[in-house]
């Protein structure tokens, strides 16, 4: 074990994998000697080579058009976007090629190689155009996978069977948990398989949900409301397509009452869908409506950061609301 921030996880997990295979690359807007905006590909270039880890042009659409020729050949593709508020000019790339590919060919050429890592969410005083959490566009679209680690050790596992998945995968990584989240994190190689939520803790009165950076703050919450007596269960979703139907309504079905909290804006976004579900599936057994707790229909707003954010008062007056219903 080693102590890791969020980011010395994923950059393990970028190395491991570049020493597994030589046809892993890792790629994006200033990934190469610079180590990227974050600092999360440093060294990568130094041990592997400027043709392993390299730079690319500032065009979004042509790095996952490229990531997508480089995987659709046999590699692994490891794409960076620097921030998640850009990647909206690969869009086409992403949801018209990537998750389409294999579909549409019959399965003769796919890009499972395919991993497009991107850092999202707010908390870090970044404005309208470097905070958004744009998940909810990409889950809307079959053909494809999206990961998002709440600490070191998920990412690291999660993004090594990311990398290695036979799909293409979407990873986002929670930017404000980057160097603020640290833990003991195995130095070798390890997976998390994609695809299943992760129960960090249980009880029997109320479910508790959330993905990313939102665990930190429903984990504050639900402390706050086990003060109360409220015996809270805490899912992690960990994987947004597919995500974990089955144990997120077997808790549900225990519990009775369910708070999902998201950092994006409240409409259209994946809460919505995960209460849709757990409706459809758990309706005789819930004892009050399903709360969304997220982010509000307006841009991501600079001066009212504090106000915008779905932080853990919000989230235990929902659990408080649910409990008294």
């Amino acid at each position: 074990m080693a102590k890791m921030n969020l980011l010395q996880a994923i950059n393990s997990a970028l190395d491991l994998a570049m020493a597994k295979h030589d046809n892993v690359y890792s790629f994006g807007e200033d990934t190469g000697g610079f180590g990227g905006v974050f600092r999360a590909t440093s060294g990568l270039t130094e041990k592997y080579g400027k043709h392993r880890n390299f730079n690319t042009p500032l065009v979004e659409q042509g790095i996952i058009g490229f990531a997508n020729g480089l995987a659709s050949q046999g590699s692994y593709a490891v794409a960076e976007i620097q921030f998640g508020d850009y990647i909206f000019p690969a869009f086409d790339q992403i949801v018209n090629e990537s998750a389409k590919f294999r579909y549409r060919s019959g399965n003769e050429f796919n890009v499972g190689g395919l991993t497009i890592r991107t850092p999202y969410g707010g908390g870090i005083a970044g404005g309208h155009y470097h905070s958004q959490s744009p998940e909810a566009y990409f889950a809307h679209t079959p053909g494809m996978k999206i990961v998002t680690p709440r600490n070191p050790y998920e990412a690291k596992g999660l993004l090594l069977s990311a990398i290695f998945d036979p799909n293409p995968v979407l990873f986002m990584e929670p930017k404000r948990l980057y160097r603020a989240s640290t833990g003991d994190v195995p130095e070798e190689e390890y997976t998390i398989p994609l695809g299943k939520a992760d129960v960090v803790k249980e009880g029997t009165d109320i479910t508790v949900l959330a993905w990313g950076a939102q665990m930190e703050v429903t984990e504050k919450a639900v402390e706050k409301a086990e003060q109360d007596g409220v015996s809270c269960e805490v899912i992690d979703l960990r994987t947004i397509l597919p995500w974990d139907v089955e144990t997120v309504t077997q808790s549900v079905l225990k519990t009775g009452r369910l708070v999902i909290s998201q950092e994006a804006p409240i409409t259209g976004g994946f809460a919505s869908e995960i209460a849709a579900t757990v409706q459809d599936k758990c309706f005789l057994y819930l004892e009050s409506p399903i709360a969304r707790v997220c982010g509000i229909d307006v841009p991501y707003p600079l001066c009212h950061e504090k106000e915008y954010m779905a932080d853990h008062l919000k989230i235990y007056e929902a659990i408080t609301r649910s409990m008294n219903y």
